[in-house]
């Protein structure tokens, strides 16, 4: 994939965000980090206080066993929100030209959902795949082999 020079790339997953920008050309990406977000979000055991509640019918003396939320993917999800959030303001105020995203499937599929017009208008790319956690370099030649 090319990257043109002076695009912004979103590498994110559900905890970590990172705001890079192309210094570079489309051939040779130099990606800079210009922005690093990163959130707390413990495992769901630590967030949970008690076991899923059960229910039962009066009719036929059916039980069931409710289904419990998970306190750390509704924080995940937030989050991805809020990066498409930052996206709407950034492009608002005409701060890049293009925009690649890279982020897990879910996180992706999550930010989707957020989107803003102008947000989808600057978008040349999206990667489902989590760098969050993988060196500047890497980013740049997994995105140039995209």
């Amino acid at each position: 994939m090319q990257v043109p020079h002076n695009s912004f790339v979103l590498v994110a997953d559900g905890q970590k965000m990172l705001f890079f920008r192309n210094e570079g050309d489309s051939d040779y990406p130099n990606l800079t980090v210009e922005t690093k977000t990163v959130q707390d979000n413990p495992p769901d055991r630590e967030q949970s206080t008690d076991a899923p509640g059960r229910s039962s019918s009066a009719v036929g003396f059916a039980r069931s066993a409710m289904e419990e939320t998970d306190f750390h993917q509704l924080e995940e999800d937030r989050f991805a929100a809020e990066a498409a959030a930052m996206l709407k303001q950034r492009a608002l105020q005409n701060e890049y030209e293009s925009l690649i995203i890279v982020a897990p499937p879910r996180t992706l599929g999550e930010m989707r959902k957020h989107y803003h017009k102008e947000v989808e208008k600057r978008l040349i790319g999206e990667i489902p795949k989590d760098l969050t956690g993988h060196p500047v370099s890497d980013i740049e030649r997994i995105i140039s082999e995209s």
